[in-house]
């Protein structure tokens, strides 16, 4: 079962990426929070351009996805899960629970040191705020986000269904805490309570400096209360709170070209063409 998952990971991302991705881009035409500011079109082609260049990259770089290594750290014996007794399942709670608890720390790192720092700030250089924004990455800080995961898979041992179930996880609830969806506010606040919502994650947007220093979680909400990083509501009203990096304001910081230089530009040079 686990060779079957490894050959066809791709496939199920893919398939529950493009579900979402349909589901999310309708209920944002729909029931949008805010007003876009910024054409689709141009937003868009990059933002997803920009994905698709990225996990073409990926697997250039480590054909051995985590799922693969995880059945590669499994004939090993390498790994915390694999040198422990515990139900399959079991097994599989605790890396999920762990995986996302790195991942946080991991956004964290790249918001503390500035090289990492102006790698990420492409993802929130984005004028305006949906699902797409949740693909927007540096593909060097993809890579480096990669080998921590390997890492992460090589040190705990994981179950094969546990890498894909902490990857798909996590693709999801990056499109979903991005989305540009309107969620009434009498289930918000319940929602919160589980998952982190599009409201909770876009103060980790605003261009005020404290905020975006908030809220760094991506699937589970926990984290930032434990850990004193968590702000319920933007200063600004989430419809008028205005989203972005100072100095990065042009449409132009949208283009796939501009945003693969970016970390290598100040900001009070963004703003020019």
């Amino acid at each position: 079962m686990d060779v079957v998952i490894a050959d066809n990971e791709i496939v199920i991302r893919l398939a529950c990426f493009f579900s979402l991705f349909i589901v999310l881009a309708l209920a944002e035409m729909k029931f949008p929070r805010r007003e876009l500011k910024v054409s689709k079109l141009l937003r868009w082609s990059n933002n997803l351009s920009m994905s698709v260049f990225n996990s073409i990259l990926m697997k250039m770089i480590f054909p051995m996805a985590g799922t693969g290594l995880a059945i590669f750290a499994f004939q090993e014996k390498w790994g915390v899960l694999n040198s422990v007794q515990l139900p399959h399942w079991t097994s599989v709670f605790i890396y999920v629970i762990f995986f996302d608890f790195a991942i946080y720390f991991q956004h964290r790192l790249f918001h503390f040191l500035d090289p990492l720092w102006r790698l990420h700030r492409m993802h929130h250089t984005d004028l305006d705020y949906d699902l797409t924004t949740g693909a927007r990455f540096h593909p060097v800080s993809t890579v480096i986000s990669m080998m921590i995961k390997l890492t992460l898979v090589l040190a705990l041992g994981p179950p094969v269904i546990a890498v894909l179930i902490s990857e798909i996880l996590l693709n999801l609830s990056s499109m979903f805490n991005h989305s540009n969806i309107y969620i009434p506010p009498r289930v918000e606040p319940v929602l919160r309570l589980f998952v982190v919502t599009p409201d909770m994650h876009r103060v980790h947007h605003s261009q005020d400096d404290g905020e975006h220093n908030m809220n760094f979680g991506f699937n589970f909400p926990w984290w930032d209360r434990l850990f004193g990083t968590y702000q319920a509501q933007p200063a600004a009203a989430h419809a008028s709170m205005d989203i972005g990096i100072y100095g990065f304001g042009e449409k132009s910081s949208s283009l796939f070209h501009r945003m693969l230089w970016q970390p290598l530009t100040n900001p009070e040079e963004g703003i020019s063409d």
